[in-house]
């Protein structure tokens, strides 16, 4: 089917979807993102040659997708998700072959008791630091996305059982997603927890996370996060400690065009990683946001640039982001961002091992 008569039969199952019937209320919406960026990179190859490219937005991924819900009664209702990521600047998916790569997965949620979904679903540590905790909620650039990207093994999973639960500022999330590898229940499996509180302004949220490869390869990870909100500023800090045995990480650190990012995953180094961030937000007028972050990750037993050989990095980044917006719908926005490593994070990067971006782009809401 050619992806144009796919749209408008979703549509038209959308528009059909919200006529209301006698016996249950049910709603279905469409909606989406558009967003891109006109980007210049320094040391953008081997050469350290500038880049100047289109591509992602620095927060959000363009996307449209499709939610909805049944009221069973009683509290009780029955939803979905399913939400397709693209590439604005050359119309392809966003990962390949797969149509709804952000989200799939159907459920039924309580008002008294929360929810509990099932399918492709965010990590509860990807909801936690995307939605509160992350003041980039975690970046897309390689330069400023990469610590709660790489530390975040699996920002989402498949075959995922998942619950939520708000009870008054406690929040709870859990997640266990299902390896499917016969005779072993504990290869490509996961699980999660968060928990989150807030009271007077202050939000603290405290998780875990276990990834296992399809060789049953351990990767876990612990993070700490906290959000002070004082009028118009917001005051962020975090810490996350990864353990890796499954060699992804090593992958996952390296920029687009260094040697990390076309390594073959080795397993079981234990490379353990231990990362910080700071930052705020200021809602300088109501139509003028700026963000300025700050992370830090120290690395052992870390691959240095030869592949092989085990070693301790260090590297940091920071960004500044300003978005102004046009209409409740729409907004420009303009980033820097600079980053550098030493030691083994050396090869994350394409040629030196810094680099710095300047783009602007526009996002519009629907």
């Amino acid at each position: 089917m050619k992806t144009t008569a796919f749209i408008r039969l979703l549509a038209g199952t959308m528009l059909a979807g919200t006529v209301p019937y006698v016996h249950a209320q049910s709603s279905v919406a469409l909606y989406g993102i558009v967003d891109t960026s006109l980007r210049y990179l320094t040391n953008a190859d081997a050469k350290n040659d500038s880049q100047l490219a289109m591509g992602v937005g620095p927060v959000t991924g363009s996307r449209w997708g499709l939610k909805g819900s049944e009221d069973l009664g009683g509290g009780l209702q029955t939803i979905f998700r399913l939400e397709n990521g693209f590439n604005l600047w050359n119309g392809q998916l966003a990962s390949t072959n797969t149509l709804f790569s952000r989200l799939a997965y159907v459920g039924l949620s309580s008002n008294r008791y929360g929810a509990v979904t099932v399918g492709r679903q965010n990590t509860p540590l990807f909801d936690q630091l995307g939605d509160v905790y992350d003041p980039l909620t975690v970046g897309n650039y390689d330069q400023d996305g990469w610590l709660p990207g790489a530390l975040g093994y699996g920002l989402r999973s498949n075959n995922a059982i998942k619950y939520n639960g708000q009870f008054g500022g406690l929040n709870v999330e859990g997640m266990y997603s299902v390896g499917g590898v016969p005779g072993s229940l504990g290869a490509s499996s996961m699980y999660g927890l968060t928990a989150s509180y807030v009271v007077n302004g202050l939000s603290f949220d405290a998780g875990y996370q276990q990834n296992s490869d399809s060789a049953n390869n351990k990767f876990r990870v612990v993070n700490v996060s906290a959000v002070y909100s004082l009028d118009s500023v917001k005051a962020y800090a975090g810490w996350l400690h990864a353990q890796d045995n499954t060699g992804i990480v090593d992958l996952y650190m390296g920029a687009t065009g260094s040697p990390a990012s076309t390594w073959t995953p080795k397993t079981k180094t234990n490379r353990i990683d231990d990362g910080f961030y700071v930052g705020t937000t200021w809602q300088v007028t109501s139509p003028l946001l700026l963000t300025a972050a700050g992370y830090y990750d120290h690395s052992r037993n870390a691959l240095n640039s030869d592949g092989t050989t085990l070693g301790r990095g260090t590297r940091y980044s920071a960004a500044l982001l300003a978005e102004y917006s046009l209409s409740k719908r729409t907004e420009v926005y303009g980033t820097v961002d600079y980053i550098r490593g030493t030691g083994a994070a050396t090869a994350d990067f394409p040629g030196r091992n810094n680099q710095t971006g300047i783009a602007v782009g526009l996002r519009n809401i629907f």
